[in-house]
């Protein structure tokens, strides 16, 4: 959920160290059930609305974000506004590798629970679900802490798009 646009994180909002246009290889990404399209594009629209991205160094935004998988690891082209190349971050997956595969199949859980199963059911799938995200949040978050700084929100909607570019044919 995004913050409300006269809320205290306004100021947040404005500060250049903030994505303000987020793109996904979509060469490396192949049709995706229409949940997960739904998380990708809501991960989207709330990290343009709120999020905090200070890459290391003397960079400066707003950025530009590009993300893409090769090779096995998440490659972060960071990007001027205008898309003038500023650096790049490199990451192996394979850390997150077991958090993304427990993560999809609890989700896929949750995409059944929730068309027939009781509330109870739902809530306890989704509890998990929670917990899982929150642990691939903390992971991403640890694993750019020496090249880029981001808040807790900014890695969660991180990690969804993470999940979304490990959807393989």
């Amino acid at each position: 959920m995004s913050a409300p646009k006269d809320g205290p994180d306004k100021a947040a909002a404005r500060s250049p160290n903030r994505i303000v246009k987020i793109t996904l290889d979509e060469k490396s990404v192949v049709r995706r059930a229409p949940e997960i399209e739904h998380e990708r594009a809501v991960a989207i629209f709330d990290l343009i609305e709120d999020n905090s991205f200070a890459p290391t160094g003397d960079l400066e935004g707003p950025f530009a974000l590009h993300l893409s998988v090769a090779d096995n690891r998440l490659v972060m082209d960071i990007k001027r506004e205008n898309d003038q190349p500023l650096t790049r971050v490199v990451l192996p997956l394979s850390p997150f590798r077991r958090i993304v595969k427990d993560y999809f199949q609890v989700c896929e859980s949750y995409f059944q629970a929730i068309r027939s199963a009781p509330a109870s059911r739902i809530e306890a799938i989704d509890m998990g679900r929670r917990g899982l995200h929150n642990e691939g949040s903390d992971l991403l978050r640890q694993r750019l802490k020496d090249k880029v700084e981001i808040d807790n929100d900014t890695a969660r909607r991180l990690f969804t798009l993470v999940c979304v570019l490990h959807i393989r044919g």
